[in-house]
């Protein structure tokens, strides 16, 4: 069992839609049970997280599109984040995962992004925004079930089907059992040798609206939500990772057509500390044509894309405590021309229990 807790000062100094400084913290509880040893369930596992989230929202006063902080969320609350259980099999070559479950924490993962902290360096915004409420990812997780396959010690298959109406226990609604809304169906093939190279592909099992297009009533067009992503992550020292992420969505039902990600990671950045460790990364986010022309419609004017620059540096003051100063720099925040870009400094102190 592990207790986690997060507290992030967030200031935006300079341009988006406000300055100002919010804070903002996440309380996540996790347990994980080996029902072998438990109660004699071969290779079955079990595993919980409990979250609660309190504070404000800093991209209200950022306004990007993007984000700026991977703990913001849209209802702070307390929750059931994740109840999971897998089985594995074929002599723990696979497993097969059943319960709330997020997504982001498997499909389009590189290691050495994980600690910057702009949400566009985890998830793919462009899969994150997709469906009916989002994808299942933190903090609104969905019923789902994940299988993977592990053919050699440094290749693998995976594929889920998600409910694409999330929801969990502690949120308005509660869990969906319906699955009215349809699935989100997500795969993805990697290489994990001297670094990871995966391919992945995803979709909804219902059509939505088109944002822009409508037939000859004025209903929109009905579209199946589409896309692709690519991961590609390479040592270049022995202290060095670099990465680069990307991904494309059909961009008629959503305003993101095109995110890719790069950057690098440095760990130890000091010797004598071996759990220094730098980041930087880059972000950017290609508005789909649609969406530019209903903002144009309405009379704002949209650039093609937002672009977020990330300098990060952790360490551990102690055992249990992590501190972690953040400074990110954003052109264009939603692509508004009206709003001058932003200057956003974040600092985290992060509390293992």
């Amino acid at each position: 069992m592990a207790l986690d807790y997060k507290l992030d000062l967030v200031d935006v100094a300079h341009g988006g839609a406000q300055t100002g400084a919010r804070h903002l913290d996440a309380l996540t509880l996790s347990a994980d049970l080996d029902l072998d040893r438990a109660i004699g369930w071969r290779g079955a596992n079990a595993h919980l997280d409990l979250l609660n989230t309190s504070g404000e929202a800093p991209n209200d006063l950022a306004a990007t599109l993007q984000g700026v902080d991977n703990i913001e969320v849209g209802s702070r609350r307390p929750r059931l984040y994740q109840a999971w259980l897998e089985q594995s099999f074929a002599g723990d070559r696979a497993a097969l995962r059943l319960g709330l479950y997020d997504v982001s924490g498997e499909f389009g993962v590189a290691d050495s992004a994980g600690l910057l902290l702009g949400p566009a360096f985890g998830m793919n915004p462009e899969l994150a925004g997709s469906g009916p409420s989002g994808a299942a990812a933190y903090p609104s997780t969905a019923l789902g079930a994940r299988l993977v396959w592990r053919p050699t010690k440094t290749s693998y298959l995976q594929a889920a089907v998600v409910n694409a109406h999330v929801g969990v226990p502690g949120e308005p609604g509660g869990v969906d059992t319906g699955f009215e809304d349809g699935e989100l169906l997500i795969a993805e093939a990697g290489w994990t040798g001297h670094g990871k190279l995966a391919l992945g592909a995803w979709t909804y099992t219902q059509r939505m609206d088109d944002q822009r297009a409508v037939d000859a009533s004025g209903a929109p067009l009905r579209r199946r939500p589409y896309g692709a992503f690519l991961v590609v992550e390479q040592p270049v020292t022995a202290t060095t990772t670099a990465f680069l992420k990307g991904g494309l969505s059909e961009g008629d039902t959503q305003p993101l057509k095109a995110t890719w990600q790069a950057g690098l990671q440095v760990q130890p950045l000091f010797a004598s500390r071996p759990d220094s460790t730098l980041a930087v990364g880059l972000s950017q986010v290609r508005l789909a044509k649609g969406y530019r022309a209903n903002a144009f419609d309405a009379g704002q004017a949209l650039d093609q894309a937002e672009t977020l620059v990330e300098l990060t540096y952790s360490d551990q003051l102690s055992p249990k405590v992590r501190l972690q100063p953040d400074l990110q720099y954003i052109h264009r925040p939603s692509a508004d021309r009206a709003l001058k870009d932003a200057v956003v400094a974040n600092i985290r102190l992060e509390v293992a229990f």
